[in-house]
């Protein structure tokens, strides 16, 4: 910080470096969403501030991260003042923060509700355009032994191969699995696909003793979990 800024308050300081200087001073806990945007985006237009920039971004899409994250790069390139570099971070950052997110869980590991396997999956399965089959292999203790990529499809949906998901389960060691998926439509209704092949998977379990405990349908930064509807 310079001798210049130590010598003014806040409201005195050049807009774009308030950010900066609040967050050295008081913390990154004491920012609003648009002060850390600013910092990521570092300057503004000729017109607004970076602050100002990045709470009209933040305007477009209700101050809700989530929508945020949901924004391609050509869609924030439409913002005055953001190029494709300063669009860049602002998507790097959210993806760390979401990879933050399941990483943080991860370390934890047991899964004692469906809450538990949203998390660990998020990273994966949230914000996707197209359409992918993941599975989280389990131990006797519920904890995640992996997190496994079964499949990648289309908007429309893909494909789980049970003797590719049993296979991999019986090489892991597993003892139960939890079955995952995300509708790009953000409908979470699971289809009649969806539960046929739940069923499925599930009759395929009991004959091999290894339990599927649940499946979640991920949309709009959320989820439809089968065990907790009582579908299973």
């Amino acid at each position: 910080m310079s001798d210049h800024y130590k010598k003014l308050p806040i409201s005195q300081w050049a807009e774009d470096d308030r950010p900066r200087e609040k967050l050295m001073l008081k913390g990154k806990g004491q920012l609003s969403k648009a002060e850390l945007i600013a910092i990521l985006i570092g300057s503004g237009n000729t017109e607004e501030s970076a602050v100002q920039l990045a709470q009209k971004i933040l305007n477009s899409i209700n101050n809700n991260l989530a929508e945020l994250s949901n924004l391609s790069l050509s869609d924030l390139k439409k913002f005055k003042g953001i190029g494709e570099a300063k669009a860049i971070s602002i998507m790097a950052a959210l993806e760390l923060g979401k990879r933050r997110l399941s990483e943080d869980v991860l370390v934890r590991k047991k899964i004692k509700s469906s809450e538990d396997a949203f998390h660990i999956l998020y990273a994966e399965l949230s914000d996707k355009q197209y359409e992918e089959f993941w599975v989280l292999m389990l131990d006797r203790a519920n904890q995640v032994i992996r997190k496994v990529n079964i499949s990648e499809g289309g908007m429309a949906g893909t494909v789980a191969d049970p003797k590719k998901i049993f296979k991999m389960a019986l090489d892991l060691n597993a003892s139960s699995l939890i079955l995952s998926h995300n509708h790009p439509s953000n409908n979470l209704k699971p289809s009649q696909n969806d539960i046929d092949l739940t069923k499925k998977l599930r009759s395929a379990g009991k004959l091999l003793d290894i339990e599927v405990l649940d499946h979640l349908i991920f949309g709009n930064d959320t989820y439809y979990s089968f065990a907790d509807e009582n579908i299973m």
